[in-house]
């Protein structure tokens, strides 16, 4: 895995993105479950490229603050920046903007995983 390898995942906060919509608060604002989707599938797309195609990763941890809210209409960016590659272990520093400047950031663990291998967990 290459250390230091950036992605970014871009989204206009739509009505079903709103805390109010996704159940996680009552106001017309970006849900923090969504910011923190979006951060996880930056650090996905991340290293996807540097998978074959037996494999991909899974999230295992996020710890995220989530500084700033943002309305319906705003654009949002999630940066993931791959730090560390201990075996399956991947961790990824995230953080999200919309046009106005930081809204969240925080810290990221993946795992690579064999996609048969880990579907024939699920029942």
């Amino acid at each position: 895995m290459e250390i230091g390898k950036k992605f970014v995942s871009t989204m206009v906060v739509e009505e079903r993105h709103l805390a109010c919509q996704v159940g996680s608060g009552d106001l017309r604002v970006l849900a923090t479950t969504v910011m923190l989707a979006l951060m996880e599938n930056a650090a996905m797309l991340c290293v996807a490229d540097q998978l074959d195609a037996e494999s991909t990763t899974v999230g295992g941890h996020i710890a995220a603050s989530h500084l700033k809210p943002t309305g319906i209409g705003h654009t949002v960016t999630a940066t993931a920046e791959l730090t560390a590659a201990e075996g399956r272990k991947l961790t990824f520093k995230v953080s999200a903007s919309d046009e106005e400047g930081l809204i969240g950031e925080g810290e990221h663990l993946r795992f690579v995983v064999g996609r048969e291998r880990f579907m024939s967990k699920v029942k």
